[in-house]
């Protein structure tokens, strides 16, 4: 009963995640794209900014300690097919985590002292290296939700 209370839990928040980096994909940044540089620049500084709540980052995180901890209870029920699949969704979300920090964050955060003075140079700087990540992350998210999404519907969960 535990393990299948974290993997649900682990879809859940993955799943969210992907809904999270999906949205971005497929609106905000296409809808942004036809702004001018100096309101882009304020809406993603105002977008960032309001996405750091403690919400988001039980959200965030989640989406890689309840895989590993699912992962974990998957192998010690002797479910080794649930303890792959599940340790494929952490590895898989565990790269959105590194793209997030190593790159995302770091964009995000010279974005929010960027001058709307040189709006045009800090959005091309900005968009450019962002949009790419983002939907590699919507991707990897939504292949992280598949592996859950197979653990469950397989029934490998005891």
């Amino acid at each position: 009963m535990t393990q299948r209370l974290f993997l649900l839990a682990a879809l859940l928040c993955t799943g969210l995640m992907a809904g999270v980096f999906f949205a971005f994909s497929t609106s905000v940044m296409p809808g942004l794209r036809t702004a001018d540089d100096r309101t882009f620049i304020t809406a993603m500084q105002h977008l960032n900014a309001s996405i750091q709540n403690g919400l988001f980052f039980l959200v965030f995180f989640g989406a890689l300690v309840f895989p590993v901890v699912a992962a974990v209870l998957s192998g010690r029920a002797g479910d080794r097919a649930a303890m792959w699949w599940t340790i494929a969704a952490a590895a898989l979300y565990l790269v959105v985590l590194l793209l997030t920090m190593g790159i995302a964050v770091p964009l995000n955060d010279q974005l929010a002292s960027a001058s709307l003075a040189d709006a045009a140079r800090a959005r091309q700087d900005f968009e450019g290296a962002w949009v790419p990540v983002n939907n590699a992350r919507t991707v990897l998210s939504t292949l992280a939700l598949i592996c859950l999404g197979r653990v469950i519907v397989a029934g490998w969960t005891r």
